[in-house]
């Protein structure tokens, strides 16, 4: 105890017992805990809000976009449904999407076990060079991409949206599938190797069962980073290919109705049910 601590202790003895005493520093903790969940969830409210704002304006009875909705009606769900022009929109961006996903789980995971598994001499800067996309503002990435693609005649493509969201996509795929090889353990590989097999089947009978889920998250995260990705849509999009990306800016310009809202809960709530289809995987795997 040092010399000021004694002097409080002999001027105030009860009130030192008091605060000293278990019971309040654990009420401390508590109440310490309590404010600190407050502040985050009051961030997170504060993050969510807008999203959460979109929902009733959708179901809106006005022709313009307000909140609070005067009334609720599911008439912009139907008119977003029965428009050819919206539907192709939505169609297009889906098959981009699928495809991207596919291309991007392929070639990202192959980076990611080069990258963790290979002996490249220039490893680190192979990985911050596949994770270019992701640092690179999006604006960016559109106007060198659309300077690229103009003379080959790829703007509005299907070949020209593969290309452009696959290059956005693979930076989440290597991350996570370089996370989930980080955490399996080497020596079931090289066991498998060991009792006869070859690389390529030790990584689907053995490497590939056990990072499944991290593959299952990367191809959610490809599949998103493609469906609602509208920067880089909105310059290499022609009258002949549209994304919904590009025909909600489009509307947003021009014919501000709650379809847009109508439109942005549906992706919200495509987003939520992948992410949670995601969380299921990974809730059903054994634990070692």
């Amino acid at each position: 105890m040092s010399i000021d601590q004694a002097r409080l202790s002999d001027r105030f003895p009860v009130i030192l017992d008091v605060f000293a005493s278990p019971a309040i520093r654990s009420y401390s903790a508590a109440a310490g805990i309590i404010a600190g969940g407050a502040a985050i969830g009051g961030i997170l409210f504060f993050l969510l809000l807008p999203t959460l704002i979109v929902i009733p304006m959708s179901l809106s009875e006005t022709n313009y976009i307000e909140f609070p909705p005067r009334g609720l009606t599911l008439k912009w769900y139907s008119a977003y449904l029965s428009d050819p022009d919206w539907m192709a929109a939505t169609w297009f961006s889906l098959r981009i999407a699928l495809a991207t996903t596919a291309t991007a789980t392929i070639t990202g995971t192959m980076a990611a076990l080069a990258i963790v598994r290979g002996c490249l001499p220039f490893r680190t800067a192979l990985q911050a060079l596949a994770l270019g996309p992701l640092i690179v503002p999006h604006i960016v990435l559109g106007v060198a991409l659309y300077l690229t693609f103009s003379p080959l005649q790829l703007t509005g493509s299907f070949l020209g949206f593969l290309v452009a969201h696959t290059v956005l996509a693979i930076p989440y795929v290597i991350i996570t599938v370089t996370a989930s090889l980080q955490r399996f353990d080497p020596t079931l590989e090289l066991a498998a190797l060991n009792c006869g097999a070859n690389r390529l089947q030790a990584f689907f009978l053995v490497v590939l069962p056990n990072i499944a889920p991290g593959v299952a998250a990367a191809a959610v995260f490809a599949f998103l980073a493609s469906f609602d990705e509208a920067t880089v849509a909105f310059f290499i999009s022609d009258v002949g290919g549209k994304s919904i990306g590009r025909k909600m800016f489009e509307d947003i310009d021009f014919n501000l109705t709650p379809v847009i809202a109508a439109v942005s809960t549906v992706l919200v709530a495509t987003s939520l049910m992948l992410m949670g289809s995601v969380h299921l995987v990974n809730a059903r795997k054994p634990r070692p």
